[in-house]
């Protein structure tokens, strides 16, 4: 519950960030290294919400079907299979270690 509540929150104030930027700053660019900042924050956030809900539960550190199936999607997403390929492929692991255990 508390991830979802997560994602909400960060979802509604990257909106609201996106929405009142451009208004703020009256149509003026960022400088360039804010703006290398904060292309790289997107990909940090994802990142660190996909780890959060693969390797735990609640407070404890979890290794289990999920990162099974993570882990063939990140090797299918390396060899640059179609992301739609590579989350079916992700999620028809997880199904197979779950099945298998």
């Amino acid at each position: 519950m508390k991830t979802w509540l997560l994602i909400a929150v960060l979802a509604v104030g990257s909106i609201a960030l996106k929405t009142l930027g451009p208004i703020v700053a009256g149509g003026r660019q960022p400088p360039a290294p804010l703006m290398r900042l904060i292309s790289l924050l997107v990909p940090a956030l994802i990142t660190a919400l996909v780890v959060a809900g693969t390797f735990t539960s609640g407070r404890h550190l979890v290794l289990d079907a999920r990162a099974a199936g993570v882990a063939a999607g990140a090797v299918a997403l390396w060899f640059r299979v179609p992301a739609v390929a590579a989350l079916a492929l992700a999620a028809g692991v997880c199904a197979l270690v779950r099945l298998a255990s």
